[in-house]
């Protein structure tokens, strides 16, 4: 059974093999430290990892922004996560939405976010935690952080270089400019830009490419992918060696190359 957790802020589907989250708090623009969505995001991650129904995962918006990020009138009001001593602040952050961070990088299955509208603050960050973004024309994607005079405490400074690079990090990051789509997916934020009509469908026509790939293998290839990223050379072949061991024993590589040697004959 897919046994879906119970969500209160978003709204979770799975079909065939494809599950989609939809933040739902357009009232808030889809924030996450005055909702629960970070919550249930890391909630989703776990569920996602232990499910192998689950082939890939799709985040996306309800209403007109991906996710704005942090509460500023909390911030001003110094209330909730943003309240307190610097002890007690730093330990809402890691007890918080740093918790969202580490779920989303050990998420085992394929991630695209489909940007739907603003992606600001830590909304960016998140959508910097997927493996592959979208957006539509309506996209705005911004690091904007050093604006209101803090940093991306939420780990989006260990993101984002990884995404567009150190250079191009470091402008993002220093200026807290906004950038739009056509910018975005020119430098390698957004893989795609779509009508805000066809944005969904494109994220779930690629998801259901994915998701008909051998569900084992795809887990592993992700974890090659990121295990690469922080471990040197001959280490990392030694590693995939021995996960290849692995897969060449599945029944579902079996089946492929069945399949694969039915075609050519």
């Amino acid at each position: 059974m897919s046994d879906l957790p119970g969500l209160v802020d978003s709204q979770l589907s799975l079909h065939e093999g494809i599950a989609l989250l939809k933040f739902n708090r357009h009232d808030v623009r889809n924030e996450l430290t005055g909702t629960a969505i970070a919550r249930e995001i890391v909630a989703v991650c776990e569920w996602a990892n232990r499910n192998s129904q689950v082939g890939v995962l799709v985040l996306t918006g309800n209403g007109t922004a991906f996710s704005a990020g942090g509460n500023i009138h909390d911030m001003h009001q110094r209330k909730g996560m943003f309240g307190g001593t610097p002890s007690e602040i730093q330990n809402d952050y890691r007890r918080g939405i740093q918790r969202m961070a580490i779920a989303m990088n050990s998420l085992e299955v394929p991630v695209i976010a489909a940007v739907n509208g603003a992606a600001i603050g830590a909304g960016f960050d998140l959508a910097c935690m997927c493996d592959i973004r979208l957006g539509s024309v309506h996209a705005k994607m911004g690091e904007t952080f050093v604006n209101l005079g803090i940093i991306p405490g939420d780990g989006g400074a260990w993101f984002l270089p990884r995404v567009v690079g150190a250079q191009r990090a470091a402008e993002l990051t220093f200026s807290g400019r906004i950038v739009e789509a056509d910018e975005a997916q020119a430098i390698g934020l957004l893989l795609g830009v779509y009508s805000a009509d066809e944005l969904l469908p494109s994220a779930l026509q690629m998801a259901e490419g994915f998701a008909k790939k051998p569900r084992e293998a795809l887990r592993i290839a992700k974890r090659i992918m990121r295990s690469g990223q922080r471990m040197n050379l001959p280490d990392f072949l030694d590693y995939c060696a021995s996960l290849q061991s692995i897969c060449h024993t599945t029944l579902e590589h079996a089946e492929a190359v069945r399949t694969m040697v039915d075609k050519v004959r």
